[in-house]
């Protein structure tokens, strides 16, 4: 795990985003295709856990990076939509490097 606070939000916004697209791709498919909802039930519990941990993560860095109100609801936005906490792991990894 990176030490910065960033490096940190960083690795689990990619975590949330993994199983919100594995969310959306495998367990809805195997649930409303195949007839098997215990996909979204397992997969669901621990995407909900991931993003409860990404909003904590994002809380702390936030503080300890003076991130303004702005960019904080566009990094919540972003982990609404499919693929865009990659979207933010990018800007993330750009803000971390300019920190060092």
């Amino acid at each position: 795990m990176p030490e910065t606070k960033i490096g940190q939000f960083r690795v689990i916004a990619k975590i949330e985003g993994i199983s919100f697209l594995i969310l959306l791709f495998i367990a809805m498919p195997l649930k409303y295709m195949m007839g098997i909802p215990e996909a979204t039930k397992i997969v669901g519990m621990i995407h909900g856990g991931l993003f409860i941990w990404f909003i904590y993560a994002q809380f702390i860095a936030s503080n300890e990076e003076k991130w303004g109100l702005k960019f904080n609801i566009f990094a919540f936005i972003l982990s609404l939509i499919p693929f865009g906490s990659f979207y933010l792991t990018k800007k993330l990894f750009n803000m971390e490097i300019n920190k060092i």
